[in-house]
């Protein structure tokens, strides 16, 4: 199973925008990730210096948002949706979407869904409920 620290998913995305900026080959993961990047234009300061972004702090009680964990939510739910998995996750994507005109921005209401579930989850010391899960963005859709 594939585990990074918070450094290596750090130094991904920052790569990954270093690439994409200088024009190299991207492999498919990187391509996914330059996709969202492009669309969060505000990050690019941030995924410029790797040095920086290695020693940052993102506290929430203090309203920073932390760009590397929107991003991987944003990685994590494209792939979701790929492979459909947890199963109907794709259908209530498209759903949000086309009431939301946007795919975009139904990212994001799966996000808030995504760390919802996490959280539950890990206070209630249980596993994941992917139909849970599925449900609540079928809600919002």
């Amino acid at each position: 199973m594939f585990n990074p620290s918070q450094h290596d998913v750090r130094r991904f995305f920052c790569e990954a925008c270093r690439k994409n900026n200088a024009r190299e080959i991207l492999t498919p993961i990187e391509s996914i990730a330059c996709d969202w990047i492009n669309q969060h234009p505000e990050y690019e300061p941030v995924l410029a210096d790797l040095d920086a972004a290695l020693e940052a702090d993102y506290l929430v009680d203090k309203g920073q948002s932390n760009p590397f964990l929107h991003l991987s939510m944003h990685l994590s739910i494209t792939e979701q949706i790929g492979i459909d998995q947890p199963a109907g996750i794709r259908a209530a994507f498209l759903q949000l979407a086309r009431r939301l005109q946007s795919e975009h921005e139904a990212h994001h209401g799966i996000m808030e869904c995504l760390g919802a579930m996490i959280w539950e989850s890990q206070r209630n010391g249980l596993p994941f409920d992917g139909a849970a899960y599925v449900a609540a963005v079928r809600k919002l859709g």
